[in-house]
């Protein structure tokens, strides 16, 4: 593992830890809106150690693009996550565990994409969230797990 290895695996953690505070924010648009801008900031530092130029018009549709791929499954469950909710007490501390562990999970897996798309050469400019989908699915089940 390089340095600019080490120092992104830094940035991906203390961000996935930034994107869990932003998890308990109640306001759900309010919370989405404050892990999507924790994102473009972590891109933008990894850029930095990897001496890749920011430019935030291309990154936060290759957020969109990443996050729209995984919010497709993740609606189908919430109708079943809105019924745990449901449940006194025990629904209501899962409901709060959720959202944070999964925005700390989502924010890991875009930073380790990002890592290997960095350290291959790649740039902003050269993204293709489509060919990175499989890895991205990997990372994120590697977070879960």
């Amino acid at each position: 593992m390089t340095e600019q290895d080490r120092q992104g695996e830094e940035i991906v953690r203390r961000y996935a830890m930034y994107a869990a505070g932003a998890g308990l924010i109640p306001i759900p648009l309010v919370d989405f809106a404050a892990i999507s801008g924790i994102e473009v900031k972590m891109l933008h530092e990894l850029g930095e150690v990897y001496g890749v130029p920011f430019e935030k018009d291309r990154v936060r549709p290759i957020v969109s693009s990443l996050l729209g791929g995984y919010m497709s499954t993740r609606v189908g469950y919430g109708f079943g996550g809105g019924l745990i909710r449901a449940i006194p007490v025990v629904g209501q501390v899962l409901g709060a565990v959720a959202v944070p562990g999964f925005a700390a999970g989502f924010t890991w897996a875009i930073g380790r994409v990002f890592i290997q798309h960095f350290a291959s050469g790649g740039t902003f400019l050269d993204f293709d969230p489509a060919k990175v989908r499989a890895y991205f699915k990997s990372q994120k089940t590697g977070a879960a797990a």
